[in-house]
């Protein structure tokens, strides 16, 4: 779940822009650059990398509004953030978890 919540964390920082275009290898990862992406790669993560951050940018950009992922690259500096988010009872919290748990499975499968 902590894994699932940290991908999630680094997907959601892509709000603002950014490409949504594919790279040019065979595999066909999605490349684009944004505010999660940049979280993402200022991040202490081991696992960050150019193309894991892009990739989490990409999905972010299908998947989140500009607001819902300017929201979540607080998780990146603030992981409890989002345990306090997907917890909560409030309507607007509610509905954002809901998008925001669809876009980390997505990036998890998208983004391998």
């Amino acid at each position: 779940m902590r894994r699932m919540a940290i991908l999630g964390a680094m997907l959601a920082l892509a709000g603002c822009g950014g490409a949504n275009g594919f790279r040019g290898d065979t595999r066909g990862v999605p490349m684009a650059t944004g505010p999660i992406s940049n979280a993402c790669l200022q991040s202490d993560r081991k696992a960050r990398s150019r193309a894991l951050c892009g990739c989490v940018q990409a999905v972010a950009n299908q998947t989140l509004s500009g607001a819902q992922q300017r929201r979540a690259v607080g998780f990146y500096k603030n992981p409890h953030s989002a345990q306090e988010i997907r917890q909560s009872d409030r309507p607007g919290d509610e509905s954002f978890w809901r998008a925001y748990s669809a876009y980390a499975e997505r990036a998890e499968r998208v983004c391998r």
